[in-house]
């Protein structure tokens, strides 16, 4: 999570003063309208927010013995046993290739491609807001909620791993959140670039693959259940698309996205303004 949150802030110092011009010049070559100040706002508070989320996983507890002993298959409910006690580190260590691969794909195709390379700055910098809102309902959610990932329920394994706090993050599935707003953001700015495309149904179907494929080795691996993957894969997928579109000139204009800290909650706040 730490080097997520390095790269994010690499991509908003290195293209800041790219796109603070590009903000302020004409945006007849793009498809979105980005502002300085509430884009600004969103990303530092949105790296802000999910720093705080991560200081909220590293200092949840581990499960005590009576807790372990209270994790048995038949708490589990019935559409996420099928993984109950999985346990690969093969798989793990398998779900980062593709995981880390999907960060770079955005970055990529703005360079690949010529009409988002006009505007790569305010692409990256859409990028980097969409990381950092899903970071924080990822990192929120995470350090709030306790559930116990699925090889907490293999008897097999040691009581000292299975107790570890870092079991006790299978709320939601982070990796394939990260991956499938990175894809998903990826495929929706190349089709906004390149509306009339014949390639856009093939970008949007390896966008779709690379999380579903995450997922699938999260799973096996025993690090999520199936509820955590598919909530994760929708967020992800959401921001993606969501975040784009709300900045496009034609789009969703009266709708803002913004951080949110209150007494007792944290998070983002949407906010749709009726004309």
């Amino acid at each position: 999570m730490k080097k997520v949150i390095t790269l994010w802030l690499c991509i908003l110092v290195t293209f800041n003063s790219t796109f603070a011009q590009e903000t302020t010049g004409s945006e007849s070559n793009s498809p979105y309208h980005t502002s300085l100040i509430k884009d600004g706002a969103i990303i530092v508070g949105g790296v802000g927010l999910t720093y705080l989320g991560t200081v909220l996983i590293n200092n949840k507890n581990d499960l005590t013995p009576a807790q372990l002993v209270s994790k048995t298959r038949d708490k589990i409910p019935f559409f996420d046993r099928g993984n109950a006690g999985y346990y690969s580190t093969r798989a793990d260590d398998d779900s980062y290739i593709p995981f880390q691969a999907s960060f770079v794909m955005p970055v990529l195709m703005g360079l690949i491609n010529k009409n988002e390379r006009q505007k790569f700055g305010q692409v990256m910098v859409l990028y980097t807001e969409t990381m950092a809102i899903t970071g924080t309902l990822f990192t929120m959610a995470t350090g709030n909620i306790y559930r116990s990932r699925p090889y907490v329920y293999n008897t097999s394994l040691s009581s000292d791993l299975r107790r570890d706090k870092n079991s006790q993050r299978a709320f939601f599935a982070g990796h394939t959140a990260a991956t499938a707003a990175a894809t998903f953001f990826m495929a929706k700015a190349y089709a906004d670039f390149n509306p009339t495309s014949k390639a856009k149904p093939y970008v949007w179907a390896f966008a779709a693959a690379v999380p579903a494929v995450v997922g699938y080795l999260r799973y096996k691996a025993g690090m999520h259940f199936l509820s955590d993957n598919l909530l994760g894969y929708a967020i992800g997928a959401g921001a993606g698309i969501l975040v784009p579109q709300l900045h496009k000139i034609k789009g969703m204009r009266n709708v803002t996205i913004s951080p949110a800290v209150g007494i007792g909650n944290k998070g983002l706040a949407v906010t749709y303004k009726f004309k």
